[in-house]
């Protein structure tokens, strides 16, 4: 039986998503318990050059929003990057998962090798759809994902690894 591109997306979102938002939640808990600021948890990076723990979920959001986006066909929805809070961590991870959740499963279905663009600012890349999800898409959103991860880790937040798997 062959694995449908679908499966390959929305659901992997989903988990690594509710897996972020349970330790997000955790971070909150960790720094109220401790007395540490919010924002010295939501500005953290793992070194100068890399983007902040805020940047890191709005990253992750991307790359799934845009990984299911154009493997169907159809415009993601503009989120402006201006999250400074869990709170709006939280309501970004919640939009990003209403609108995997309103992808319908016949659109991605079937594209393994519909033609898919990338555009920046700078140049453009040509995939296939299976290549552009196993080899950017999921790798990207991984990415993020666990710099997230590092950088709550690095700032003592008490997580392990059944956290970041999302508690399977």
């Amino acid at each position: 039986m062959a694995t449908e591109l679908y499966d390959l997306t929305v659901p992997v979102f989903l988990r690594g998503f509710k897996a972020m938002a349970a330790f997000l939640e955790k971070a909150r808990a960790h720094a109220d318990a401790n007395g540490i600021a919010h924002d010295d948890l939501l500005t953290a990076r793992l070194y100068d050059d890399m983007a902040p723990l805020t940047s890191q979920i709005q990253r992750a959001s991307d790359a799934a929003k845009f990984a299911a986006a154009r493997l169907a066909g159809i415009e993601a929805p503009a989120m402006p990057d201006t999250e400074a809070s869990f709170d709006e961590l939280q309501a970004r991870i919640a939009a990003t998962v209403d609108f995997l959740n309103s992808v319908p499963r016949e659109s991605i279905d079937g594209r393994e090798d519909a033609d898919v663009e990338l555009k920046t600012p700078s140049r453009s890349f040509q995939f296939k759809g299976r290549g552009y999800l196993l080899g950017f898409a999921l790798p990207n959103f991984y990415f993020h994902a666990t710099t997230a991860y590092g950088i709550l880790r690095h700032k003592g937040v008490p997580l392990g690894k059944m956290d970041y798997l999302g508690g399977i």
